[in-house]
């Protein structure tokens, strides 16, 4: 049996040519610079765009558009819509409001573009970062696990439609998406950043909060995935009550198809208010540590332009979470909370990699 190769190989050519646009753009900027400084150009160049794929991969989700293109990596075996148009007009034409349509097939192929276009900076960033391996600050392995990361998201997305937005894979290629992101911002401070030094309290106070931070996108991501937002109506009660009718043991049943128990039966309704409850309660607690660490930044570490940061995104988090339950999870809000939940990422990956440059000049 062949296998036709074709497709994928459009893909890849076309998202080497999107690539070929920021990446000269970024080439022309820093032309007469050294290589730590173009370096650090594409870094943060990668690390925008992954920011936003991201935020695009967030409204591919709630748009419904994560099965635009029921197959992978092209759509109906084309590399764009267009080349598909007879099969969307189809699925369409049997299943008006399905998860095939033309905009949504759009949508989908424009977050495998831009997943390629990351794809495909990070590895002229893993090459760069061996061909001037002896001049810069950075171990170039940094930028080979990151490659080989991306190659795993690339994997996951594969998985997310072939198991049909099955909500671990989905929950897992969300979190993978925050792991790159910290990754390229680890990268970046080392090439652009001063070191801070850190108690041994303070580091182990960051510590909690990277951990419960961690914590609360997964399960904001199995919230979201098992599309359990809407689950508890009205805050701070859910259904009218303090503690309703929660099934944790189907909620949290890990192995399991979407809207289904493990048992392949329905989903009992109390497993999404399970689901949607423990998003809620755990919220209370990492966001009372992210506060208590945006306190010790600005007294007692004089790293105020990080404690600002860290105090504005968790109230950014708590107002958009809000959001989404008072006015029936509004797609602006939705998103803004995922960009949230980066950023956040972003910030305490920042001050981790400060306090590793501080460790490693002492």
């Amino acid at each position: 049996m062949s296998m036709d190769l074709a497709p994928s190989l459009r893909l890849l050519l076309l998202a080497g040519a999107i690539a070929v646009l920021p990446l000269g753009w970024v080439w022309w900027r820093q032309r007469r610079a050294d290589a730590r400084t173009r370096l650090a150009a594409l870094t943060a160049l990668a690390l925008f765009l992954t920011f936003d794929l991201i935020v695009f991969g967030a409204f591919t989700r709630l748009s419904d558009s994560g099965l635009g293109c029921p197959d992978w990596p092209g759509c109906y075996g084309h590399a764009s819509p267009l080349g598909a148009s007879v099969h969307i007009d189809a699925a369409q034409t049997a299943l008006p409001s399905g998860p095939v349509t033309f905009s949504k097939a759009w949508i989908e192929m424009i977050h495998r573009y831009l997943a390629m276009t990351v794809g495909a900076l990070i590895l002229v960033l893993a090459v760069a970062s061996w061909i001037w391996r002896r001049v810069l600050p950075l171990s170039p392995w940094w930028a080979t696990s990151t490659l080989v990361w991306v190659l795993v998201q690339g994997l996951f997305g594969m998985l997310t439609v072939t198991l049909k937005l099955n909500p671990a894979i989905v929950t897992l290629h969300l979190l993978g998406g925050m792991g790159l992101l910290a990754l390229l911002v680890v990268q970046h401070m080392g090439l652009t950043s001063s070191a801070r030094v850190w108690s041994r309290a303070a580091l182990r106070l960051l510590g909690l909060a990277s951990v419960l931070l961690l914590l609360q996108i997964a399960l904001g991501a199995w919230v979201s995935s098992n599309y359990a937002v809407l689950a508890c109506n009205g805050f701070p009660q859910c259904n009218g009550a303090w503690w309703p009718d929660m099934d944790f043991g189907h909620g949290f049943t890990v192995v399991r198809e979407l809207g289904r128990a493990g048992s392949g039966d329905f989903l009992p309704f109390e497993a999404l208010v399970a689901i949607h409850m423990a998003h809620r309660l755990f919220a209370v607690v990492s966001g009372l540590v992210l506060l208590v660490l945006a306190h010790v930044l600005w007294h007692r570490l004089a790293q105020r332009r990080a404690a600002l940061a860290l105090l504005l995104l968790t109230l950014l988090q708590v107002a958009t979470g809000l959001s989404n339950v008072v006015l029936g999870w509004p797609l602006v809000a939705a998103l803004m909370h995922t960009a949230g939940a980066a950023a956040l990422v972003g910030v305490l990956s920042a001050l981790w990699a400060r306090a590793a440059l501080a460790r490693a000049s002492s």
